[in-house]
């Protein structure tokens, strides 16, 4: 019986067993049509791995599930295959690598990459902890590089399939140009093992992120339809009897009427003579001299007394260490506000042109007071210390007009990116 490979052909972690056998001269097949969600949900595939997860190697003495010990396994199947070292002390360092690149590499790319492709709830501080560990991890393995052609020994071992299949997920959906260049000897590394005959027929060719993917919200499974019921056989006809059928007007006022729908306290508020709407679409049709149409714009038709102003400072800007994680995390933030776009505008400000960033932001809300359903809906709200404008200072005033325009600089300081919320 061949060994047959059950995943998906862009499945890096089926990549690592292929590569593997390809160094070894073992015959793997790679199954045919497989269809994740479908294929892997089958009673055979079950039998193989009851919860389902790929890969699995099925072989002549079974099956085996997990994708480090079907490599291991293709290994082995070598009598002494240098994948493995030369030595005793070279084995420990492949099998140390290899735990390196599963817990420290491939772990903290997939905390960082599911939230952003909305696979679960993306949250900024996981996201920061993600990217820490992540650079902390290619910082040693960078120093590591700097001295070694391979990770161990002169060749390549089974440790540098696993640890560049796990890298092919962060440089092609991740590691942008900018955050790769930090390790320069990992990039030379990862460049010249995909580039090896071995791997490229295996992963073909492989193109670094260009950016990192925007947040995305978080899929929910579609929900089986009911099967509709049979209709009933057809009855003979009885005698019409008007007592016995109730009209279809009776039958409709029978049923529940539904509920309606609470009214959101602000749309109780007095009438307003600002139309946000008309702001809005003033802000952004207004292309040149800025200032002396939009900003004025707005104080023509700016309410003291149905709207207010405030702005926001984010509480912890000595963490915004990373320009896309601090970008990301002011992106969520807007995001997450959506609820309030009938009643709220927004200008996002991330400043300076070096670690650590500074955020802060400029909002116009309907009534006098942040609306409470945003704050108990939204918890960023909570990581931003929140000051209402004084118009009556004209410093505040100008500090309003300069964030609406997006002034740079702003406070002395280059701005790195300024968000809109319309």
């Amino acid at each position: 019986m061949a060994l047959v490979l059950h995943a998906g052909s862009t499945n890096k972690n089926g990549f690592k067993a292929l590569i593997a056998a390809e160094f070894s001269g073992v015959k793997v097949e790679l199954v045919k049509n497989f269809e994740m969600g479908v294929s892997n949900k089958s009673p055979k595939f079950l039998e193989m791995n009851p919860i389902g997860k790929v890969p699995v190697l099925e072989t002549p003495d079974g099956p085996i599930f997990e994708s480090n010990a079907i490599a291991r396994y293709v290994t082995r199947l070598k009598a002494d295959n240098p994948l493995y070292g030369s030595s005793l002390i070279e084995y420990a360092r492949v099998e140390q690598w290899i735990d390196f690149a599963t817990l420290e590499i491939d772990a903290n790319i997939l905390r960082w990459l599911i939230p952003l492709i909305g696979f679960s709830v993306y949250l900024p501080p996981v996201e920061e902890a993600a990217v820490s560990a992540l650079k902390r991890a290619l910082t040693a393995l960078n120093t590591h590089l700097s001295s070694n052609t391979y990770l161990v020994g002169h060749s390549v071992t089974l440790a540098d399939i696993i640890l560049t299949c796990n890298l092919t997920l962060g440089f092609s959906r991740l590691f942008t140009k900018s955050f790769t260049s930090e390790f320069p000897h990992v990039e030379r590394y990862f460049w010249t093992l995909v580039n090896q005959p071995n791997f490229r027929k295996i992963l073909g060719e492989v193109k670094q992120a260009e950016s990192v993917p925007s947040i995305q919200s978080v899929k929910k499974p579609s929900q089986a339809k009911e099967p509709a019921k049979p209709k009933a056989k057809d009855e003979p006809k009885k005698e019409d009897k008007k007592e016995s059928a109730k009209p279809k007007l009776e039958e409709a006022a029978e049923e529940e009427a539904p509920k309606p729908k609470a009214k959101n306290p602000l749309d109780l508020l007095p009438p307003s003579k600002m139309i946000l709407d008309d702001w809005k679409r003033l802000y952004s049709n207004t292309k040149t001299n800025f200032r002396e149409v939009a900003v004025k714009g707005f104080w023509d038709m700016y309410d003291p007394e149905g709207y207010s102003l405030w702005f926001c400072d984010y509480k912890y800007n000595d963490e915004n260490t990373v320009s896309f994680v601090t970008l990301n995390k002011v992106g969520g933030f807007l995001q997450r506000m959506d609820l309030a776009r009938k009643y709220a505008f927004g200008k996002m400000l991330v400043i300076g042109s070096a670690p650590p960033f500074k955020v802060k932001g400029l909002w116009l809300f309907r009534g006098q007071e942040i609306p409470k359903f945003i704050i108990d809906e939204c918890y960023d709200m909570d990581l931003y210390e929140w000051r209402k404008v004084d118009i009556t200072d004209e410093d505040q005033k100008e500090r309003v007009n300069q964030m609406i325009e997006d002034h740079e600089p702003f406070e002395g300081e280059d701005l790195l990116d300024a968000k809109c919320f319309k």
